[in-house]
């Protein structure tokens, strides 16, 4: 009899244990699903930078450029004027190389430059060696023009998946998503792109805009967007300041 209950007394306490480990599980996988991670990434890979840490009061202004010969300037002018100068650039390589001068002017006012790759054609459609082949013309471009430290990709189109990943992380770059679209290039109006921004935004965002022509009304938006940064107590940072020691918490790429 005694046995019996000695028997029993074990099966219960494994079942406890069981029984914890599966609630344990399943906490950590609501939590998963609830929370919006910073980053994208593979199960064991590299990782695709969405957002930093919301308790840093900081933000990243991002701009896209990959065509255009008139909305960059006017932009990086009112960016001076209104007090910020570290925002991060990411450029198309092959517009690069016919604007040096624009992005001489980029650096100069302070701002970081990230690569789209050179000619602006979605990854996702694309070999692997037809990707690397892009990535590594646009690296040869941007040290001609005397940028040797770019460390910071985001995908032509904004699309990526595993294989992307992977062949960024090779060359040594971070893939840089965003988690604020201010759905500036479809030009809403000035009004939607700034309440698309501000009503948004909060600390650790990165904040999605264009600098490209097809952009028109994104320069006169800008003020507004950073006042309402300040209202918030936001600061802006360059990307690569938004996501230097922060943790970094993943979920699967789709």
């Amino acid at each position: 009899m005694n046995n019996f209950y000695v028997l029993h007394i074990k099966k219960v306490k494994q079942l406890l244990i069981i029984v914890i480990a599966a609630l344990f599980t399943a906490g950590i996988l609501y939590i998963e699903n609830v929370l919006q991670f910073p980053v994208f990434s593979t199960a064991d890979g590299p990782k695709a930078v969405f957002r930093g840490e919301e308790k840093a009061n900081s933000v990243s202004l991002t701009f896209d450029i990959s065509w255009g010969d008139e909305k960059a300037k006017p932009i990086l002018d009112t960016l001076k004027k209104n007090g910020v100068t570290n925002a991060t650039f990411f450029l198309s390589a092959a517009w690069a190389e016919r604007h040096p001068e624009i992005v001489k002017q980029i650096v100069k006012d302070g701002h970081q430059v990230g690569s789209m790759g050179y000619a602006y054609k979605n990854y996702t459609s694309l070999e692997a060696d037809e990707i690397r082949r892009d990535i590594l013309m646009a690296q040869d471009v941007f040290s001609e023009l005397g940028l040797k430290d770019i460390k910071l990709l985001r995908p032509p189109t904004g699309n990526f998946n595993q294989e992307i990943l992977t062949i960024a992380e090779r060359y040594g770059y971070t893939v840089v998503h965003y988690s604020v679209d201010s759905d500036d290039w479809t030009n809403p109006g000035v009004s939607t792109i700034v309440k698309n921004v501000n009503d948004a935004v909060q600390g650790g965002d990165i904040i999605l805009l264009h600098a490209s022509d097809s952009a028109k009304q994104t320069q006169k938006a800008l003020p507004q967007i950073v006042e309402g940064l300040k209202q918030k107590g936001l600061n802006n940072v360059t990307v690569a300041d938004l996501i230097s020691g922060g943790t970094a918490k993943s979920t699967e790429v789709k």
